[in-house]
């Protein structure tokens, strides 16, 4: 499998990958990186002719934390005719048999989906996250490592969450927010809102 993007949530994703036994054939980035910690190839960008042909072949995941990079990857190679990018689900994630998972999702080491709970496609669930009965993540949103969603609580598309928040049951948080680690969120958020604190506030 090509790996899009080669840095530090790159690498998260290349060990998620590696743990499900998926081998990996390369990766792709706007240069070759000095740091090179799972000794893959590069391929040179996603949109380079050779690149494609490997993703073509040996299908791609895209590994960057970048919530509007991500989509707009994944909605150029849908544009070139590509198959869905995979999933990376790590073994050690417990997801109840009635969630569904979209496809270009990443789930961490650790984390744990409840029933009911729908992730969209491009959706980061990070290392140790807590994702409660029937939430609803977007397409393309990002919640960070440790964070609690707490039962029927949804998150719109391209927003991020950021690392051990906590969102109250019930909440909906609209799309392109940004809350900022160890926020505590109580109340309803509107679209492209930034917040953080306990209880989070506008900033």
């Amino acid at each position: 499998m090509v790996l899009i993007g080669y840095s530090g949530h790159g690498y998260v994703a290349a060990a998620i990958l590696q743990a499900c036994g998926i081998k990996l054939t390369g990766y792709c980035d706007l240069e070759e990186k000095s740091i090179n910690p799972f000794s893959l190839p590069f391929l040179g960008k996603e949109t380079a002719e050779a690149a494609l042909r490997q993703m073509e072949q040996h299908g791609y995941f895209i590994a960057i934390g970048d919530n509007v990079l991500r989509r707009k990857i994944y909605t150029a190679l849908q544009a070139k005719g590509l198959l869905p990018a995979a999933s990376a689900i790590h073994p050690s994630a417990i997801l109840h048999s009635s969630v569904i998972i979209s496809d270009a999702a990443m789930i961490g080491a650790g984390a744990i989906l409840q029933p009911l709970a729908q992730i969209g496609a491009g959706v980061i669930c990070n290392s140790g996250c807590i994702i409660e009965h029937e939430c609803h993540i977007g397409d393309f949103a990002h919640i960070g490592p440790g964070t609690v969603l707490c039962g029927n609580v949804q998150v719109g598309a391209n927003s991020f969450i950021g690392a051990n928040s906590v969102v109250r049951e019930g909440i909906k948080i609209g799309s392109n927010v940004i809350i900022g680690a160890g926020s505590v969120v109580v109340k309803p958020v509107p679209d492209h809102a930034k917040l953080a604190g306990n209880p989070a506030r506008g900033i």
